[in-house]
Parts: structure tokens; C-alpha cells; sequence
């Protein structure tokens, strides 16, 4: 049963407060942050916070993922090594990941942790679908303030100048069978903005979106969840094939539509999201 990744929460490490917030919120996944939200002088001191939270608070079944520092960085190998081995952690995010050679050098440094790549560069987005091909990736992330950034993108509530990427992920993730997480929404306080984003990721096929705030939550967990119209169509997409299939028959038909292998298949995955979900991802 997959793990559901609905909404992935980015915690800065640094916030003593904050860590202790999210054992309770509604979050498939948190992304324990030590890169970008932490500054230069606070590194090791977050290094040091996160470490000690891991060890006696209970994030339930949530997903516990830390964003290291790059390893071009002071505080990469560091973190690395801090980290390598943790039982507490379910993965290790990469920063700004180019090419495949960059996961490379982290995996020699935590042989035991599933890999997370940050895909936030133009060079990244390229490399796509090397990337994704890494042996010990789980999934994608998708930075899409730093990408914007480096492209000299202007922003557009339809993201289109950013479409390229975004797509190249999606489907360079998909043919590797890893997760795919869309870029996070600045304007928290704005929910109508938020759920068009999600909707729009979600159709584009992303399995979740990364989050600044807990009040991005709930949004995100509705919209990347099967609804129960979803849910009641597969069930009988899947009792009509079967019954087709009884009587000697290749195809169903179910509400005038036809319904074939392909569509019991992802009838099959709705039911199994949902359950994933219901269970908590465990």
C-alpha cells in the first residue's frame, strides 16, 4: 500500500516551536528544513535541535524528511553525517539536484537513507529523467520559486512560463514510478489561489504539493485525495469489469461509457489511495 503525499509540510529546524506544532498537524509528510529557511549562523544550532526532536517526539504516521544543506555548502557533509543512519528519517531531500551525479555523492555518504531530489534548477529540469532513473530516489520535489528565479520567469496565476519543468518532471517521475511534489504557494493566506494551484497540479498528475503554512493543509488534502464520487465510480468500474468478464466479455459498460483494462487499473489505484489514506500511509 503506497504512502499517501497529499501535502508536505516544510518546518524550518531552527524553530523549536514549530517541531513541536507538527507532531499533531494534519501533514502527510514534513520536510525537516536546515537549507533555505535557516540562516547561516543558526546551521548547526538546528542541526543539533532536529536531532535531539527526532529522538523523543512521535510524528506518527507522517513522513519525516529532511532537507539537507547542498554539499557544495559549509554544512552539507555535516548534515549528512549527522543524519546518516537515523532511524527516525524516511528520506533525505536534495537541494537544487542537476544531474544524477549529485545523488551520487550523497548516497556514498548515507548508504541507508531513501533519496529525495529537489528539482529547482534549469540544468535539473533537463535532467529530469536521469534523474529520476537514480537507483535510490523515492521521489521529486519541485522548487519552483528557484526555478522562476534562475529562468527569469515573471509570475503568472496559470504558471505557464514554468510548464516545461513542471512537465518534464511529471512525466520523467512517472516513467520511473517515483513520486512527483509540486512547488509550494506563497500567498498563504490566499485558500481560492491555493486550490486552483492544486487542482491544476493534481490534473497535471503530481501526487502532492509542498506547503509553507498549516493552514495550506487542509486544501491540499482534500484536492489530492480521491473524492467519494471517485471513489463509488471505481468500485463499480472494477464489480462491472468483472462481471463483463464472467460472461466471456472483453469490455463493460457501466453509465453508457466503456469500461477496459486500463480503466480498472486506475480504478485500482483510487481504491488503494483511499485506503492508503484512511490507514494513515503506514
Amino acid at each position: 500500500m503506497a504512502r499517501p503525499y497529499r501535502s508536505m509540510l516544510y518546518i524550518p529546524a531552527s524553530k523549536e516551536r514549530a517541531l513541536e506544532k507538527a507532531r499533531d498537524l494534519p501533514a502527510d509528510a514534513i520536510i525537516f528544513d536546515l537549507e533555505d529557511a535557516v540562516l547561516p549562523e543558526e546551521k548547526s544550532r538546528a542541526r543539533d535541535i532536529l536531532l535531539r526532536e527526532l529522538e523523543v517526539a512521535d510524528f506518527g504516521s507522517r513522513a519525516r524528511i529532511v532537507r539537507i544543506n547542498g554539499l557544495d555548502t559549509a554544512w552539507g557533509r555535516d548534515d549528512a553525517a549527522a543524519f546518516a543512519g537515523n532511524a527516525a528519517v524516511n528520506g533525505v531531500l536534495v537541494p537544487k539536484v542537476g544531474r544524477a551525479a549529485d545523488l551520487d555523492a550523497v548516497a556514498a555518504l548515507m548508504p541507508d537513507v531513501p533519496l529525495w531530489a529537489m528539482m529547482e534548477t534549469a540544468r535539473g529540469m533537463l535532467n529530469a529523467a536521469e534523474i529520476a532513473a537514480h537507483r535510490r530516489l523515492v521521489g521529486m520535489v519541485v522548487g519552483t520559486n528557484d526555478l522562476a528565479r534562475e529562468i527569469g520567469s515573471r509570475f503568472r496565476p496559470d504558471r505557464l512560463p514554468l510548464m516545461a519543468g513542471l512537465g518534464a518532471c511529471v512525466l520523467a517521475a512517472k516513467a520511473e514510478g517515483r513520486v512527483v511534489i509540486d512547488g509550494v504557494y506563497n500567498t498563504f493566506k490566499d485558500a481560492v489561489g491555493l486550490r486552483g494551484e492544486c487542482e491544476q497540479g493534481r490534473d497535471m498528475g503530481f501526487d502532492g504539493k509542498t506547503l509553507i503554512h498549516p493552514d495550506q493543509l487542509a486544501v491540499a488534502n482534500e484536492v489530492f485525495a480521491p473524492s467519494p464520487e471517485e471513489i463509488s465510480l471505481a468500485a463499480r468500474q472494477i464489480a462491472a469489469f468483472r462481471e463483463a468478464r464472467a460472461r466471456g466479455e472483453g469490455v463493460a459498460v457501466l453509465d453508457g461509457r466503456i469500461v477496459e483494462n486500463l480503466h480498472v487499473e486506475t480504478a485500482r489505484r483510487i481504491l488503494e489511495q483511499a485506503e492508503a489514506i484512511a490507514g494513515g500511509g503506514e
